[in-house]
C-alpha cells in the first residue's frame, strides 16, 4: 500500500508543476490566416491545400478580403477581465508602414479555448502586406503571456 502511495504522488506532482506553470494564462498557438471573398481560408479539409491555398492569396492581394488570426489560449478559471490583443504590423505597395490593432474581451475555464480575430475591410487594405504580429493575453492591463512573429 506504502509503494501505491508512492507510485501516485510520483505522477500527480509532474501535473502539479503544469498547472501552476498555467496559473495565469497562457497563448499555446496563433495561427494567422488570410480568407478569400467568401471567407474561406481553404478549398478543401487538407492541411496541404489549405497551405497552398494560403500560398496564392498572400501573393494576390486583390484576392484576399481579410486576415483571421486563430488563437488557442488557456486562461485559469478562476480569472476575471481577460483579453487577447492582437497587433499587426504591414507595409503598403508605397513602402509606407502601418499598424492595427485586434482585441476581444474572452472568458476562462478550465480547457483550452480557440479564438478568432478578423482583421478585414479597409484596416485590412491599409496593412498591405503582413510582415510582423503579436499577440497577447492579458487580464487587468497586465501580460499575462505572449506569442510573437519573428520579425517583431
Amino acid at each position: 500500500m506504502h509503494r501505491f502511495l508512492v507510485v501516485v504522488l510520483l505522477l500527480a506532482l509532474p501535473g502539479v508543476g503544469l498547472g501552476a506553470a498555467d496559473a495565469n494564462g497562457r497563448i499555446a498557438k496563433v495561427l494567422p490566416l488570410y480568407l478569400d471573398q467568401r471567407g474561406h481560408d481553404a478549398l478543401s479539409p487538407s492541411l496541404f491545400d489549405r497551405d497552398a491555398y494560403q500560398a496564392q492569396l498572400r501573393t494576390g492581394a486583390e484576392v484576399a478580403s481579410a486576415i483571421r488570426f486563430d488563437v488557442l489560449w488557456k486562461g485559469s478559471a478562476g480569472k476575471t477581465g481577460l483579453k487577447l490583443r492582437v497587433e499587426v504590423r504591414g507595409m503598403d505597395a508605397q513602402g509606407t508602414p502601418h499598424q492595427a490593432v485586434l482585441e476581444k474581451e474572452v472568458k476562462s475555464n478550465f480547457f483550452s479555448h480557440w479564438t478568432s480575430l478578423t482583421l478585414g475591410g479597409e484596416p485590412f487594405k491599409d496593412i498591405g502586406s503582413l510582415i510582423a504580429w503579436r499577440v497577447t493575453l492579458s487580464s487587468d492591463n497586465q501580460i499575462l503571456n505572449e506569442q510573437k512573429s519573428f520579425l517583431w
